[in-house]
């Protein structure tokens, strides 16, 4: 995005872009790249229907932490609190209710749970959305997409390639995040709770690593030979298992582990410690690839991301990782 954009923000996650025929509205974001209501709206619009440039202003009201923000929509101008803009929001734009869906429901929700709870939905959407990709790269067969923005069969691939690097990060990260924080909680608590979750982490890599060789493998070969055409066909077989397994992990975690957080009686400070080194732990998820992560959500749990990184009581981080997303 960055200062006042002079092009409308696409998710860079979208296979297909939007259909160039149609003119959508364009929304000026107006606010400071460090304000936590900036982002929150920013990801509102973010899942709608509109062309959105932000346009960065100084911060004001020194006694206000979320800072000024102001939309315009044409003639009209609206700020105020959360509440205002989101209704404003659903109100003007056609589109799922984004109030209430800033994540302060689920405060008596241990912040490990929701930040793990989160983190998983956003790593489902992407592979599901890489085994998506790979099925149209195997039927196509080497030809060109419609999407020019793709450039030639080579060209995507190299593309394909750097998004499942970038989800390969997220999730490696993620695994080092519950191994090195979580996991350990729980097994001090009960000795052996995690082992099988960790064991599992061992027993996908393999496949996650061997996906990125068949990529490699893909981008040195003939788009028009056979071998290019079974490679492909392996490479969408592979993702097709490594989402199935990513499905019966997650939910395992979610089914068997997770729900006794709140049984570990975690004292307040327990948990923003923990919740920070989470954050420490997946330095590059949440700086480089914070936006990318953000994508794989729809709008009320990217906003609930949000609001646990508002939790960040190194006020320079928090500030850090918010400029990540708006710039």
């Amino acid at each position: 995005m960055g200062n006042c954009c002079g092009k409308s923000e696409k998710l860079t996650a979208e296979i297909v872009p939007r259909d160039g025929a149609r003119v959508y509205p364009t929304v000026r974001l107006h606010g400071s790249p460090k304000s936590i209501l900036a982002a929150y709206i920013r990801f509102a619009l973010l899942h709608r229907e509109v062309s959105l440039d932000f346009v960065e202003t100084e911060r004001v009201g020194g006694n206000e932490p979320e800072g000024a923000v102001t939309l315009q929509v044409g003639s009209e101008v609206v700020s105020g609190s959360s509440e205002t803009l989101l209704r404003f929001i659903d109100s003007r734009f056609p589109g799922p209710s984004v109030r209430g869906g800033n994540g302060r429901e689920d405060e008596t929700a241990p912040l490990l749970t929701s930040l793990t709870r989160v983190q998983h939905t956003s790593m489902l959407w992407h592979v599901e959305r890489m085994v998506r990709w790979a099925e149209d790269l195997t039927t196509r067969g080497g030809r060109k997409t419609v999407d020019p923005s793709m450039g030639t069969p080579r060209m995507e691939i190299r593309k394909f390639a750097r998004s499942y690097s970038e989800l390969l990060e997220i999730m490696m990260e993620h695994a080092q995040m519950e191994e090195t924080v979580l996991f350990p909680i729980f097994d001090h608590a009960d000795r052996g709770l995690a082992k099988a979750a960790k064991e599992e982490h061992a027993r996908d890599l393999p496949l996650m690593n061997g996906i990125k060789e068949v990529i490699k493998s893909v981008g040195v070969l003939d788009s028009g030979s056979p071998d290019y055409q079974e490679a492909l066909y392996s490479l969408f077989t592979r993702l097709k298992s490594l989402l199935g397994k990513c499905k019966q992990h997650f939910a395992e975690e979610e089914v068997e582990i997770l729900p006794l957080m709140e049984a570990l009686e975690l004292s307040k400070e327990q948990e923003l410690s923990a919740l920070e080194q989470c954050f420490d732990v997946m330095q590059g998820t949440h700086s480089r690839l914070l936006k990318l992560l953000l994508e794989g959500l729809p709008s009320r749990d990217a906003m609930k991301y949000l609001d646990l990184i508002s939790k960040c009581r190194d006020k320079e981080k928090m500030e850090s990782m918010l400029k990540m997303i708006v710039k």
